[in-house]
Order: structure tokens, then C-alpha cells, then sequence
């Protein structure tokens, strides 16, 4: 009776693919791996030689609290940092700002000044380190500070590696920690792509992102194509101001969901490469390395169960599976008690102890993209691309991502694949294990984080020290030469830098920013 209920009528994944019960042919599969257009991965030998790397998203409370946590995961095999900030940094406002109230140190941590960074990275070499900072509206901000405090560390910014996610097209469309106007925010997205393409050549200056969109509640063939047209949107952009696509287009980064359908979601990650590959290739560029997509990957966080969340384990392994069967550049998987509050200590070591298995334990790694020539992994690759096309195609129709977004056209798709999703589980069309079936009686969770509330105070109690101690006249003067290029159209990231070397606060900037280009509502 159990087998009875739980099969499903038919095969089909989110993305309204239907899955045979049996594959018995495919066109073939030819290509070599590190050849366009790379749906084998983007180097030959991928994982036999240089592993992903580990980058485990974390960031709570003050600087100083998250700076113990990422010397936690580094002693424990971390090989890259990646900061979470708290909503206040993330839409423009300090710490002591009214609105700030509540949220100071929640969702990641709380950065005001370049004083918090020096603190956030104390006794971490940034020349030695690759740092994603999940930062958008005030993504030349942070930036900023972490370029300042490089070079207080006496770093060649030549050499400092990282990425900035600086994806504002997908705020508007699935996440909603957007500040200006779109085309301010696309201004301030090519400034950064300028002054980085010159100064920190080694700098992912964004990581185009799908992951959000997922988490938004898209299918994977929406999660393809809404990224992909968010990427045209963003080349065109650089070019329309002058940049070269064969410098920029190198230093363009990815950032996907690995969700719970093994196959589908490996499927994505090759058609994604690919796709891209063409788009390149179609404006204009001839560098192989700028026709590569680069991505990380981060486990579905959406997917994740209060009820016996030990399951989430599971879930997260066969998702890190899967990212990394597709070809990832770098990997975060999520603690099992994410449903519930920020990760504990514990579920953060068995999060990357989870990668560190999958790399060195289950044989994955040992030959490149082990799925392919697969007739269900090649057929279902070539049909996610189909979908993801027709859906790119109706965009360029529209005018692009802008306009298709300014339109509601891809939030709407979004939400109706998210009303669909949700039904199918309280249907129990969908089985999610512990919430619609094998459901057990379960003791309170009680081993979870929380962030003390004082926190904020803490803050304030800063930002009035450093108010005290740093010289106003040359702050003023700072903030006035960043509202003046605002007006004038000159590249900003230069006076930004000089704001924050004079320390002034990531408040004060975004809220000269705001003075010239308003807040989009």
C-alpha cells in the first residue's frame, strides 16, 4: 500500500520535463572538457588536478564575532571565505539609523565603516585569501572597504582575489534589497567593472545570480534562462559604456542553486555553460576565457525542513553531489539547522565536512564530468537549454531583462512556478520527507543559534567613537566629491575608496548616492 501512494502518476521535474522510463539514444556527445563550448566544464582536467573550493558562506553579530567563526572554518579546511551581511549594510543604512532597529547583526554581519573590515579580517592576509562578499545595492562600498584595508595591509591589488555578487538586476526581480533606480544601479555595476578591469584584474567584479531567483521559487529551466538574460543585460551594459568584452568578460562570475533533483539540477549546470558560451560569443567575444562561465554553487536553502531537520543533511549532500557532478567552481553547502536559525558551530563543520567527503571519499572527482554521454543527463540537458531559450527569446523580445522586469513579466512567471511548487506539496502530489509523509512526533530543536540583541548597541557605541576621533571636514568634502561624479557621470569607485580612507560610513555614502538618484520604490 505504502509503494501504491507514494509513486507518482508520471515523471516530471519542476521544469515540466518528462522523464522516460527508459533513454535508449542520444545525438552524442563529442566534446572535450576546457573546449567551447565548454558543457563538459571549463578546464580539461577540472577536480583530477585543483579541487572547488570550499567556500562556506558565514557572518553574524559584530566583526569581531564573525572573524572568530571564519578562523573556525579556516582551521577546519576552509580554502575561502565568504561574508554574510546583515540587511542594514545590505540597504545603505549604519547601524544607528531607526530603520536598522531589530535587524543589527541577524542575517549576517553588521559593517558600518572600514573600521569594522580592519576588525572583520583581523590577522587574515587578504593577498593570501579569495573573499566573496554576497553584497549588492552597496556592493561599491564594500568593495571599497576591502580595497582600502588591502592596502593598509601593504597588498598588491593586483593580487587580492574575490568576487562581489553586485547582482541588482535579480534584487528586483526575486529579492528585493535593491536602493536606486535600475539605471543607476546598472551605472554603478559598470564603474566597478571599469576601475576593476584596471585595478584589480584579479577581481570577479559579479556573480550573476541565479540562486535567488530559485529560492524566489522559479523551476530550473527559469533559474537558466532569467540568469542568463540577467548576464546579456549586464555585457551590454559594459559595452555600451566602452569596455573591451574579451577584459570584463573574464572577470564575470555565476551563482547557482543546487536543488533536490540530482540529475536536473547537473543537466542545468552543463546547458548553462554552454548557453552562455553562445551568448559570448554572439556579442562580440573571441577570448576563450571570456566565453567560460565560472560559478558558484550554493545547496537550496528553500529546501530545508524545520521537521527532522537531521534529514537536511541528506538533502544537502545529494545537492553538494550534484554541483559538483556539473562542474562548480566553488561550493557552499548549508548547515542542517538552517530552516531553524543561523548555522551552530556544529552544523557549519558538518556542512564542510560533507564537501570534504564528497572530494575526497566518494571517487566523483576522479575523471571529468562523469555524467556525460548519459542518454538521460544528454537529453535532459539539451531540453532544459530548449526551455531556458524559449524563455530568453521572449525577454529579447520584451527589450531585455529592464524591461521585461519593469514589465512584472519575470517576477510573474516566478511566482506562479513558486504558487505551483506549493501546491504540489500540500497536495501531497510532491513528497517531501517529514512534512508530507513519514512524519514523526518531534521533541523541540533546541540547538539553535540566536544572535544577542545588544548587538546594536554595540554598534551605535562604535560609529559615535569613530564620528569622534576622524576628521569631518575631510569626510565632508569626500561625500560632496562622490555626489558631484554621481551628477557628472565620472566613475565613482576612485572617491568611494577615498570616502572610506576617510572613514566615512557605508550610511553616509549610500545616502549621498541617494540625494542624486533617488530610491526606487
Amino acid at each position: 500500500m505504502e509503494k501504491e501512494k507514494t509513486k507518482p502518476a508520471k515523471f516530471v521535474t519542476d521544469s515540466g520535463i518528462e522523464i522516460k522510463e527508459v533513454y535508449y539514444s542520444h545525438s552524442g556527445m563529442n566534446e572535450k572538457p576546457g573546449q567551447y563550448p565548454y558543457t563538459r566544464g571549463v578546464q580539461a582536467d577540472m577536480y583530477r588536478t585543483r579541487l572547488w573550493t570550499m567556500r562556506q558562506y558565514a557572518g553574524f553579530s559584530t566583526a569581531e564575532k564573525s572573524n572568530e567563526r571564519y578562523k573556525y572554518l579556516l582551521k577546519h579546511g576552509k580554502t575561502g571565505l565568504s561574508v554574510a551581511f546583515d540587511l542594514p549594510t545590505q540597504i545603505g543604512y549604519d547601524s544607528d539609523h531607526p530603520l536598522s532597529e531589530g535587524e543589527v547583526g541577524k542575517a549576517g554581519v553588521a559593517i558600518d565603516s572600514l573600521k569594522d573590515i580592519e576588525i572583520l579580517f583581523s590577522g587574515i592576509e587578504l593577498e593570501k585569501v579569495s573573499t566573496s562578499m554576497t553584497i549588492n545595492s552597496t556592493a561599491a562600498i564594500l568593495l571599497a572597504f576591502y580595497i582600502a584595508l588591502a592596502k593598509k595591509q601593504g597588498a598588491d591589488l593586483k593580487k587580492i582575489s574575490g568576487t562581489i555578487q553586485n547582482d541588482l538586476l535579480k534584487e528586483y526581480a526575486a529579492r528585493g534589497t535593491y536602493i536606486y533606480p535600475p539605471h543607476a544601479s546598472m551605472r554603478i555595476i559598470t564603474d566597478i567593472f571599469e576601475y576593476c578591469s584596471r585595478e584589480t584584474p584579479k577581481w570577479n567584479t559579479i556573480s550573476i545570480s541565479g540562486y535567488h531567483i530559485r529560492e524566489a521559487g522559479s523551476t530550473a529551466a527559469q533559474e537558466l534562462a532569467f540568469t542568463l538574460a540577467n548576464g546579456k543585460a549586464y555585457v551590454k551594459a559594459a559595452i555600451e559604456k566602452g569596455l573591451d568584452i574579451d577584459v570584463f568578460g573574464r572577470r564575470l562570475s555565476f551563482f547557482f542553486n543546487a536543488h533536490n533533483n540530482v540529475f536536473q539540477e547537473v543537466a542545468k549546470f552543463r546547458a548553462a555553460r554552454r548557453m552562455w558560451a553562445k551568448i559570448m560569443k554572439d556579442l562580440g567575444a573571441k577570448e576563450e576565457k571570456a566565453m567560460m562561465l565560472r560559478f558558484h554553487t550554493q545547496t537550496g536553502g528553500s529546501t530545508l525542513t524545520a521537521q527532522q531537520p537531521e534529514n537536511n543533511i541528506v538533502r544537502v549532500t545529494l545537492q553538494a553531489l550534484s554541483a559538483v557532478m556539473g562542474g562548480t567552481q566553488s561550493l557552499h553547502t548549508n548547515g542542517y539547522d538552517e530552516a531553524l536559525s543561523l548555522p551552530t558551530e556544529e552544523a557549519a563543520r558538518i556542512a564542510l565536512r560533507t564537501q570534504q567527503i564528497i572530494a575526497f571519499e566518494s571517487g566523483v572527482v576522479d575523471t571529468v564530468d562523469p555524467l556525460a554521454g548519459s542518454f538521460f543527463v544528454e537529453n535532459l540537458t539539451d531540453e532544459l537549454e530548449l526551455k531556458a531559450w524559449e524563455y530568453i527569446h521572449t525577454i529579447d523580445k520584451m527589450g531585455g531583462s529592464v524591461k521585461a522586469i519593469e514589465a512584472g513579466y519575470i517576477q510573474n512567471e516566478i511566482a506562479s512556478a513558486s504558487y505551483r511548487y506549493q501546491q504540489s506539496i500540500e497536495k501531497a502530489e510532491r513528497i517531501l520527507v517529514g512534512v508530507n509523509h513519514f512524519e514523526i512526533e518531534e521533541k523541540p530543536f533546541d540547538k539553535i543559534f540566536s544572535v544577542d540583541d545588544s548587538i546594536r548597541q554595540v554598534q551605535i557605541e562604535r560609529i559615535k567613537q569613530l564620528k569622534n576621533e576622524r576628521d569631518e571636514a575631510a569626510v565632508s568634502g569626500c561625500l560632496a566629491e562622490i555626489g558631484n561624479a554621481a551628477k557628472e557621470g565620472a566613475n565613482l569607485m576612485p572617491l568611494i575608496i577615498k570616502g572610506v580612507e576617510a572613514y566615512a560610513t557605508l550610511g553616509e555614502i549610500a545616502d549621498e548616492l541617494r540625494k542624486v538618484f533617488g530610491e526606487y520604490r
